[in-house]
């Protein structure tokens, strides 16, 4: 769905949101000091950067100031800290930081700012649309064009074809419910949270609920 860069000092914490990050459909790249930042975003580009500020080579707001002085500020940066004061997250947001995270970071935080800071970088993507010259045709031209017959278009298998309806009724439900799950996961790209919020189901629900159908939660995952 995206690629996303975590640098941070601390193990467990990159374990973490890669796990979450992942779950939600996302590539994830890990980086432990700035050294590897540098090197993973020269390795490629990255539609979200989240950046620890107290790390032990070189803090996040230098490497922050130092991706911004070079024009390689292309993708929003979440800022994260657990002892930054309020200058320090005024000073990473006036060089260009997106957000600011105080950790420990609650799994609600984190999925709202990725996603704010995703859709700013979609916005940022966007082609820019073209004005189109209009023409005046004379009233003699006709405003349509003749309308062709085409070969009917298939709709796809209907509910038997799709399903053995000759199984006894919990399984042709498992069978039904796995491809309703296949098939919102594969719509949303992944996403556990939209899935769940789609489906009404909590997030812990739903993984026991795929977990319990066979579902692979690889297969709803876009390549970016």
């Amino acid at each position: 769905m995206a690629n996303i860069l975590v640098v941070d000092d601390e193990l467990g914490i990159r374990d973490l949101l890669s796990e979450i990050l992942n779950d939600e459909g996302h590539n994830v790249d890990l980086a432990e000091n700035a050294a590897q930042a540098r090197a993973a975003r020269a390795r490629g580009p990255h539609d979200l950067v989240l950046l620890d500020i107290w790390m032990p080579d070189t803090d996040g707001v230098t490497l922050l100031k130092e991706w911004a002085s070079a024009g390689a500020l292309t993708m929003p940066v979440i800022m994260m800290s657990g002892h930054a004061t309020i200058d320090t997250a005024v000073e990473a947001t006036r060089i260009g930081a997106f957000s600011f995270l105080e950790k420990p970071i609650t799994l609600q935080k984190l999925l709202k700012a990725v996603e704010q800071g995703l859709a700013r970088q979609q916005q940022r993507k966007a082609p820019v649309v073209e004005a189109v010259a209009v023409v005046h045709l004379p009233a003699d031209v006709p405003r349509s064009l003749p309308v062709h017959s085409a070969e009917p278009i298939d709709a796809g298998p209907t509910a038997s074809q799709a399903f053995d309806l000759d199984k006894p009724l919990r399984e042709a439900r498992d069978g039904f419910e796995k491809a309703y799950f296949e098939f919102h996961l594969a719509k949303e790209g992944g996403s556990m949270t939209r899935v769940a919020e789609k489906t009404g189901l909590e997030r812990t629900h739903l993984y026991r609920k795929l977990r319990q159908l066979g579902v692979d939660l690889g297969r709803g995952k876009r390549a970016s």
